[in-house]
Formats: structure tokens, C-alpha cells, sequence
């Protein structure tokens, strides 16, 4: 089982959003700039974020995106169905054909397996994400990289 890219950068560029926003909307460049994640890529799950919901935007100088909700609202598990993604621990991505056409023996445990990973992450909001002290200090730590306030030895422990 694993969670791939798509679903792991758009939980990325929606946590940078909701840690990053209360100034207002935030340019794709920066969130792509901060997460090191293209900013080709970012537009194209930014388009599917937008249609689902989760996020809105603002044209001109000075817009960007802003959360569409409240982040103590989206859960992780929206974000990575949002962009057509899924944690399915099947070989068959769930479609009982796992062996040949027909349903292997541990069919019915990785689907279960599936079932609670998306009930955790269902469970994971991006407000609860954002609250914990590790990640408000990585997100420290990127906002001064960004605006070139971040030298090796400050950095330094």
C-alpha cells in the first residue's frame, strides 16, 4: 500500500495553505517555492481542489488561494479523494480480480486495511495538523527560507 505523490503533495500545498493564509491568498509560487513541489504540478491539483470545494480563489494583484472552509472542517482523507486519489492496500485496487480474475485470500483483509486508513486520515483535519508545535516549526523554518531570512548557521541547533 502506498500513497503516491499526488496525494501526498496535495495534503502538502493545503497544510503550507492553512498555515500560511491569514495574511490573505497565497500564490501557488510561494507554496511551490516552500514545499519544493513544481508549480505545474500545484496548478493542476489546485484545478481539482478548487472544483471540489476545498479551496477558492482570488484573481489579480495580490490573490492566490484561500481555504474554502474553515481547516479544522477538511480532513485529509477529502484532500487525497479531492485530487482522484486513494490509499487502497489491494493488488487489485479493490476490484476483486487480485488473482487471475478471481478474488485472492487476502482480498477482504487489505480492503478492511483500506477502510481504516481512510477512516484515520478522515479522522486528521488540516486545523489538528496545524495546531502541533513540530509542524508550526517546520513551517517557521520555511517561511524564513522563502524570504531569505534562513542562513546555515541560523539554522543550526
Amino acid at each position: 500500500m502506498r500513497l503516491t505523490t499526488k496525494g501526498r503533495y496535495a495534503v502538502t500545498a493545503m497544510l503550507d495553505l492553512a498555515m500560511n493564509a491569514r495574511s490573505g491568498p497565497i500564490c501557488l509560487a510561494d507554496i511551490s517555492r516552500r514545499q519544493e513541489i513544481s508549480l505545474s504540478y500545484l496548478e493542476q491539483l489546485f484545478a481539482r481542489l478548487r472544483r471540489a470545494g476545498l479551496v477558492d480563489s482570488v484573481r489579480g494583484p495580490g490573490g492566490g488561494y484561500l481555504l474554502a472552509q474553515a481547516p479544522e472542517t477538511i480532513s485529509v482523507a477529502r484532500v487525497i479523494d479531492a485530487v482522484d486519489e486513494s490509499v487502497d492496500a489491494t493488488r487489485c485496487g479493490g476490484l476483486s480480480d487480485c488473482q487471475q480474475g478471481d478474488t485472492c485470500l487476502t482480498h477482504h483483509l487489505w480492503i478492511e486495511l483500506s477502510a481504516h486508513i481512510h477512516g484515520f486520515l478522515d479522522g486528521v483535519t488540516l486545523g489538528q495538523l496545524a495546531d502541533r508545535q513540530e509542524i508550526q516549526q517546520i513551517a517557521s523554518r520555511q517561511r524564513r527560507r522563502l524570504d531569505g531570512g534562513d542562513s546555515i548557521l541560523a539554522s543550526a541547533p
